[in-house]
Order: structure tokens, then C-alpha cells, then sequence
């Protein structure tokens, strides 16, 4: 039996909608999906919440949706998650994929196998090649170097997994906030009024909200922005990250707030970087004469 920690955002619902069987879903208080939750849990509870899935007949897990460092209130342990308090504390003071090492290992321990979502679901990672109507300009190629020793550089210090290039320069960096709230700080002022983005917005019903709002936004936007800046969104996983959780992704918002900042494209590593809605992406970039190149590290 499949048990899927969701998190938030778009990923766990869309997850959800390829599997042949339904998931035993799960949450972290505080960082529940927007779906119904079978279980949830605190950090401080970890240990009881993995003998309740031994319990239930689970045997994989699956962490898919964004979790943030949740506060640990040490009168809120109980005697299963005692002894697993020395390895939380240390994930909890590393980087993400530290800590994910960690999580994962302890899930492990338990006797449970760890799983990726797009190993359920592995039409999430695109073919590698430029998958729109308009390809990248060789100029582009420069951007995409500079964007893959960014994302590298971050690596060391384990945050980080998106950048924004423009003439072979880096000009931003992702940071705890995300990639779209990165693309937010470029955007033109009409993109700015709509407010912050909150990757809970599209939920359960994300395939009927998602494609309207898609809809909505391109029928106001029927034409390339003009008098843009340029520059491209490269996006990668951390080198050597370990690809069972947290895996980049971008989708419909991503596609659309990088056309409301002005850039010329995408660019994504292939094997990497989770798309989420392939076709609605490739039709807000068609839309803006922008491309989505799916690149091979290192790849020219």
C-alpha cells in the first residue's frame, strides 16, 4: 500500500489524479493539500505516525508538495518519536535536501521504501528538447551556462534550485520564497496587482480551476509583452540532490508569471525538473512567443 505526504500546491493533487489506486493521504499539521487527508501528524509525532502506517498495511511512501520547517514544541513528543528527536533536531539545522536525506532515512529505517512521484507518474518529467513553437536565440545558450553554475554554486550551500539570466549574468536567485515568488519581483505592474501568489489556490479541483484560470489569462494577454527586458527562468535540481522529494517543478503560474516578467523562455534540466500541465504551459508560451527548452546539463 502507497502512502502519499502531501504537502502544499499543485503537485499532490495532480499526483493523486494518475494513480491507478487511490494513497493513503497524509499531512504535517500546518502544511495540509488541498484534498482530504486520511492522516495527519505532527513532526513531534513522527515516530506514532510511522507505526500507524506500519499498521495500516503501508509498505511505500511518497513525499510530493512544498513543507517548510515546522517549530518543534518539545512538550509534544511522545515515547515513539523520543529516540528519533537527535536525528529531527539535525535535520531540522541543514539545508533542504540535508534534511531530506535525513527524513528519508528515518522513514527507511522504519522499514518503509521511499518512492518518487515521478516514478509513479513519469510523464511529469518532459522529453529532453525545445518543446514550443519558438526555440531559444544562441545568445540563450549563454543564459542557460549561467544558469547551471548558479543553481550549482547554491547547491553547495543547499538552498536554492532556480535562477533568472539575462546576457549570460545572473540577475536573481530563488529563494525560501520559491520560484514564483522570484518571477513576482520582475514582473510589469499589471502582473504586480494581482497580489502575492499562494500555491494553494489550485486544489482538488485543479484540472477545472487550473484550465480556467489559464483561459482567463491568456484571453488578457493575446500578445507578447513589448519592450521587455529578456533573460530566461533556468531551473535544475541541486547537483547530487537525492531526486525522491523535492524535485523542482513548474507549471501554468510559472509559465505565466515568467511571460508577465518579460523573459524570453524557460529553461528546465532534463530528467530534473517535474512539469506540471505540459500542454497548458507549451500553449502560455506559444501564446508569448517564448520557448520552453528541456536541456541536458551541460548541453549546448
Amino acid at each position: 500500500m502507497l502512502a502519499l505526504i502531501a504537502g502544499t500546491g499543485d503537485l499532490p493533487p495532480a499526483l493523486v489524479a494518475r494513480l491507478d489506486q487511490a494513497p493513503l493521504i497524509c499531512a504535517m499539521r500546518g502544511f495540509e493539500p488541498a484534498m482530504p487527508v486520511d492522516i495527519g501528524f505532527r513532526i513531534e509525532h513522527l515516530g506514532s505516525f510511522l507505526a500507524t502506517l506500519k499498521k495500516r498495511g503501508v509498505t511505500r511512501i511518497c513525499m510530493a508538495g512544498a513543507v517548510r520547517r515546522p517549530p518543534v514544541d518539545p512538550a509534544e513528543i511522545d515515547a515513539a518519536t523520543a529516540p528519533l528527536v537527535p536525528r529531527i533536531q539535525a535535520a531540522l539545522t541543514q539545508g533542504d535536501d540535508g534534511a531530506l536525506r535525513v527524513i528519508i532515512a528515518i522513514i527507511e529505517d522504519a522499514g518503509f521504501s521511499v518512492v518518487a512521484a515521478h516514478d509513479m507518474a513519469p510523464d511529469l518529467l518532459p522529453r529532453a528538447g525545445v518543446l514550443t513553437k519558438t526555440g531559444p536565440a544562441s545568445s540563450h545558450t549563454a543564459d542557460a551556462f549561467a544558469g547551471e553554475a548558479c543553481v550549482a554554486q547554491m547547491g553547495q550551500t543547499d538552498k536554492g534550485q532556480a535562477c533568472v539570466t539575462r546576457d549570460g549574468a545572473v540577475i536573481l536567485r530563488e529563494d525560501a520564497q520559491g520560484t514564483d515568488a522570484m518571477l513576482q519581483k520582475l514582473c510589469l505592474p499589471d502582473a504586480a496587482a494581482h497580489g502575492p501568489y499562494d500555491p494553494t489556490v489550485f486544489g482538488l479541483d485543479v484540472v477545472v480551476d487550473l484550465a480556467a484560470h489559464v483561459r482567463i489569462w491568456l484571453a488578457d494577454h493575446p500578445e507578447p509583452p513589448a519592450n521587455v527586458p529578456g533573460g530566461i527562468l533556468f531551473k535544475a535540481p541541486k547537483p547530487g540532490q537525492d531526486r525522491r522529494a523535492d524535485l523542482p517543478l513548474i507549471g501554468p503560474r510559472t509559465a505565466m508569471l515568467a511571460a508577465e516578467a518579460g523573459l524570453d523562455g524557460i529553461v528546465i534540466e532534463a530528467g530534473g525538473v517535474l512539469v506540471l500541465d505540459l500542454s497548458r504551459v507549451r500553449r502560455i508560451l506559444d501564446a508569448q512567443g517564448m520557448f520552453l527548452w528541456v536541456r541536458p546539463r551541460g548541453g549546448a
